[in-house]
């Protein structure tokens, strides 16, 4: 009579579920770790941006007025207008359709949200997007 050997078999089904359900994690929230300074946006209806494909270049205006842009480990570092201007520039060089919003607080004075916008596309921005939240039903 005959020995039968037992042939150790991995049962991969288990990993692959555990893969799918971090995948549908990752694809849920991917969107929402968009970077940036907190700000109180304005309210108003608007279309969405029509290039999604790319991660936009943000610059952000706080309540107190303060400047800055989604690049690299400092992204909380206030920046002067003129440093917003050469980073944008570099950038668009690099990629010149690359979409470029501004976040205005609502509590910044409109002329300061113009300032920053004109100094962008100064910069060689084709257009430049101001992002608002939708109203909410009062």
């Amino acid at each position: 009579m005959r020995k039968r050997r037992a042939v150790a078999e991995i049962n991969v089904v288990p990993y692959i579920d555990v893969m799918l359900v971090l995948l549908i994690i990752f694809m849920v929230t991917a969107p929402m770790l968009m970077q940036g300074v907190q700000v109180d946006l304005p309210d108003a209806p608007a279309e969405p941006v029509e290039n999604q494909d790319s991660e936009p270049l943000i610059v952000s205006v706080d309540k107190a007025g303060r400047l800055y842009i989604n690049l690299g480990r400092n992204d909380k570092q206030a920046l002067e207008l003129a440093t917003i201007k050469q980073r944008v520039s570099a950038v668009l060089r690099r990629d010149p359709d690359k979409p470029v919003l501004v976040w205005g607080d609502a509590a910044v004075p409109y002329g300061r949200v113009v300032e920053v916008m004109t100094a962008v596309q100064a910069s060689g921005a084709a257009s430049v997007g101001l992002v608002t939240e939708e109203p909410s039903d009062r």
